[in-house]
């Protein structure tokens, strides 16, 4: 099914979309989109969605399955408390991207913008993904409960050069290209030896997100990165009043 998105509020197209997956629908393009809000959001599918343009902002918020294609750029928070499913944008994406993600891949070609992977968390088996082929701004990880950052640097010298990574972490790990200079860390973050065992253990999420990207894995399958882990489960229980 082909949908044309042009001049079209964001409401109609979502409403076009649910109909579509409702009667049983497995492949949508939508063309000329140009910020329309909300796509795929809360869908429970195995839909393959492509998406020509730039989505406007909470692409696959609440998403469980579904998994969306981006011929371009996108807004803010794509990925937004995402269940499940994979969202691939070949170009850059805005602020707060995989916000409160609970499962399911986000991955990026290009750069994100502030506070990527904010609260982000995991249960269980369900771990989840961000994965950004270029660079992010300050505040990566923030408050991070759960599940793995990568961010590999492509076309930057170095993976991330904005302040606070993983500041408030208590779970889960930021995995940068190459070495990342203390005083960028938050509090709560620590730096640790990324290890042959590490790498072993990444190489298939590393390779799955190259060749997302339709990007050649080998340059980035060596132990050239920075690992960061929580320092403490509770990196603020010193601003706190006890009776």
């Amino acid at each position: 099914m082909t949908i044309d998105a042009n001049g079209m509020h964001y409401t109609p197209l979502n409403k076009m979309i649910r109909q579509a997956v409702a009667s049983g629908v497995r492949e949508i393009v939508i063309n000329n989109v140009l910020g329309q809000r909300f796509i795929a959001n809360g869908l429970r599918s195995n839909v393959r969605i492509t998406i020509n343009g730039v989505p406007g902002g909470d692409l696959g918020m609440f998403m469980s399955g579904p998994e969306c294609i981006v011929r371009g750029d996108s807004e803010h928070a794509p990925g937004n408390t995402m269940d499940n499913g994979t969202i691939v944008i070949h170009g850059s994406a805005g602020d707060a991207v995989a916000h409160s993600m609970r499962g399911g891949r986000v991955f990026v070609r290009g750069d994100i913008g502030y506070r990527g992977g904010i609260h982000m968390k995991e249960y269980d088996q369900k771990r989840p993904v961000l994965a950004v082929g270029g660079t992010t701004h300050a505040f990566l990880g923030e408050y991070m409960a759960g599940g793995i950052i990568i961010v590999l640097g492509m076309g930057h010298e170095v993976a991330v050069k904005d302040r606070g990574i993983g500041s408030g972490i208590h779970g889960g790990e930021i995995i940068l290209r190459g070495d990342i200079q203390d005083r960028l860390l938050g509090v709560g973050a620590r730096k640790v030896t990324f290890t042959d065992g590490d790498l072993k253990r990444l190489s298939p999420l590393i390779t799955e997100f190259c060749e997302r990207i339709e990007v050649d894995p080998a340059p980035f399958l060596d132990t050239n990165y920075t690992r960061i882990i929580p320092a403490s489960s509770r990196p603020f229980a010193g601003k706190y009043t006890w009776e």
